[in-house]
């Protein structure tokens, strides 16, 4: 009875195991007719949004009614924020920038996959997109540390032979592939014929013996480039004391920051004094043209217009028949003679008034003839060959 017991459990559990197995097989079926069309497309990184990846309904061999009546979308896949379909059009496009760095690291190579489906009939097409490294980074420096606020520097002794290894550069670039290719080179140096830099490995070597003529401080600038294009690079500052003690070391030292900050001050200065200069030598140049243009137009205007011309006169002056000098209460005429060493001035009245009625703002014109009659009566006047004759003023 127990035997026939577990012989029955045999068959009932290895019955459940083919209808498993069964069930699997068709499973296995049904998602090789559902899954067809599997497509590989290759962009490079940084792309902007809206460009195009590739053409999917050409790609599948669909149709765009297909597509459309398929209600046709991406599903599953982790990174599926990146690529957006456009049912209508049967196209694939970068719907967000993608970074390679960001999205695979140091792996390579850099992918994502999703899948396309489609209903009545279902169908799944699946995508894979590898993405390109561009080079988008430049190289980053481990060693030396640059620090703002300190001074390091490497020692190397002037017992140092040819060859000694003063210190070795270290950068690293997230690009990947050559883009990741680092060489080195010795932009500045204090005295170029004293180091190197191995353009592969960083190192920077002695290629000379050191003397006692050579400087404590030395100071030297290396350019670290990959092997993108374009290139990207990065640099930094080497400071190397050639010294055989700590502290002449640091007495030399001590002053490499206050240089630094005494030549940014006087750059600073420089650069603003100039600035200064530009600006009230534009500012002047700018006034003198205006005044030059407004009086040029003022007398353009002048020379155009059609306003009449009033003449000047001077003080005490009124000629309102245009014959005399004198205010328009007198006339007067001078007359000179030759070979006469003395002459008369009459004074007319108007009517028969003897009496000469001056205004008082004429004393001056009255006062000029007096003196001009004075110079003609002294005997060595230049003038004696003149004389007034009977000079008539009419009131």
């Amino acid at each position: 009875m127990a035997f026939g017991l577990r012989r029955y459990a045999r068959c009932v559990k290895w019955r459940f195991g083919c209808e498993r197995s069964c069930q699997l097989l068709f499973f296995l079926f049904c998602l090789n007719d559902i899954v067809s069309g599997h497509i590989r497309y290759s962009i490079p990184e940084e792309m902007k949004r809206g460009s195009l990846i590739g053409n999917v309904a050409q790609d599948l061999g669909l149709d765009l009614k297909r597509l459309r009546s398929g209600r046709a979308r991406i599903i599953t896949g982790e990174n599926n924020q990146y690529t957006e379909l456009k049912a209508d059009k049967g196209i694939l496009v970068v719907n967000e920038r993608i970074d390679r760095e960001q999205l695979c690291g140091d792996v390579t190579p850099c992918s994502f996959s999703f899948e396309i489906i489609l209903e009545n009939p279902m169908e799944l097409h699946p995508v894979k997109i590898l993405i390109q490294d561009q080079n988008d980074n430049p190289p980053q420096v481990l060693y030396p540390v640059q620090t703002g606020g300190s001074m390091v520097a490497e020692m190397v002794p002037r017992s140092a032979d040819v060859g000694y290894l003063v210190t070795k550069v270290v950068a690293v670039d997230v690009d990947s592939g050559q883009n990741a290719w680092l060489s080195y080179k010795l932009q500045k140096a204090t005295d170029r014929a004293l180091f190197e830099v191995g353009s592969q490995n960083g190192e920077i070597r002695t290629i000379r013996q050191v003397t006692d003529k050579d400087a404590v401080k030395q100071r030297l600038s290396v350019i670290v480039e990959d092997n993108g294009q374009p290139s990207r690079s990065a640099t930094v500052v080497v400071n190397v004391a050639v010294a055989d003690s700590f502290p002449e070391v640091l007495s030399e030292f001590t002053d490499f920051t206050h240089d630094k900050e005494y030549n940014d001050n006087l750059t600073f200065y420089l650069v603003l004094a100039l600035a200064v200069v530009s600006f009230l030598f534009i500012t002047c140049v700018v006034v003198i043209i205006s005044v030059k243009i407004y009086r040029w137009r003022q007398s353009r205007i002048l020379y155009h217009s059609n306003l009449p011309v009033i003449p000047y006169y001077p003080p005490r002056y009124s000629d309102t028949l245009g014959t005399g000098t004198l205010q328009h209460v007198y006339n007067y005429e001078v007359c000179r003679t030759t070979d006469s060493r003395k002459s008369d001035c009459k004074f007319s009245g108007a009517g028969s008034q003897n009496v000469l009625i001056m205004d008082p703002s004429s004393t001056g014109t009255m006062q000029r003839i007096q003196n001009e009659k004075s110079i003609l009566d002294e005997p060595d006047s230049p003038l004696e060959q003149f004389s007034y004759v009977p000079c008539r003023i009419t009131l």
